[in-house]
């Protein structure tokens, strides 16, 4: 999957309207939740890509695909989670049983950030993410190489960019079955609830049909998208991080968003 502004969620099909009770239990896909298309995991760009011309400080934001979340490296998380690095005009590791290193080309965000503040000198960069475990060991989950240009390095205070809250990212206003959307939260850390780590939290998505039921969906393992198949129709977005210390306990406001779903692609 190439790099896209778009966003991005994972879920698994369903045809029919959901029962009265429609919070998906830990662990459990929702009915409206649809595989994606492709399921090969990646980290990815959500707001880069290949041949970009930027000027810094610049934020920059974190995908995950494939059902994989993250996990920041105070605890393991389950096999399918890690921590984002972003690599500076380096290639993949050669050896990926190789603990990666600290320095300014190997940046870690072992706490489970979506987002890093860019604040290169002009010139031009190749970028890439890169997943890693709680030792910082690789998996094989990265991004394609993004070629990029500084063209100019403005006095902005980076620490500005980067302000607390939440978004919620469809790819328009109206939608084909499956349709990807992806989560992100600025200034805060995401994590399995099941770490119990102070200051991190989980994603919670709430899907509100013109009329029925919502259906109420817990990522509970540090996932930050989804893909959706819910029955045609209108519906309202509802997107929170829940802290993982305090069961229920949002930790920042939440954001919504509509959408209008139609038939699948023929």
């Amino acid at each position: 999957m190439r790099p896209s502004t778009r966003i991005a969620f994972f879920l698994l099909a369903a045809s029919a309207v959901l029962p009265a009770s429609a919070q998906t239990p830990p662990g459990r896909t929702h009915p409206w939740q649809a595989p994606p298309p492709r399921l090969t995991a990646e980290a990815y760009f959500t707001n880069l890509k290949d041949g970009d011309r930027i000027e810094t400080p610049y934020l920059l934001k974190f995908g995950l695909s494939g059902g994989w979340g993250l996990a920041p490296i105070a605890q393991p998380g389950r096999a399918k989670s890690g921590h984002h690095h972003l690599l500076v005009n380096r290639d993949l590791p050669l050896n990926f049983k190789e603990a990666l290193p600290f320095n300014d080309q190997y940046i870690h965000f072992g706490k489970g950030q979506m987002e890093s503040v860019l604040t290169l000198e002009p010139g031009t960069y190749t970028l890439r993410m890169l997943l890693a475990d709680q030792n910082h060991l690789p998996h094989f989950v990265y991004s394609k190489p993004a070629t990029i240009t500084v063209t100019k390095k403005n006095p902005t205070d980076p620490k500005a960019l980067s302000v607390k809250g939440l978004a919620l990212q469809l790819e328009g206003p109206v939608v084909k079955r499956p349709f990807r959307v992806q989560f992100h939260a600025s200034s805060l850390n995401v994590a399995h609830e099941s770490q119990r780590l102070p200051e991190t939290g989980h994603f919670r998505l709430t899907v509100s049909p013109a009329s029925g039921t919502p259906a109420v969906m817990d990522f509970v393992e540090g996932q930050t998208e989804v893909w959706l198949s819910p029955p045609v129709g209108s519906y309202s977005l509802r997107l929170e991080l829940l802290d993982n210390v305090t069961p229920g306990e949002p930790l920042v406001e939440a954001v919504s968003a509509s959408v209008r779903v139609v038939e699948q692609a023929p």
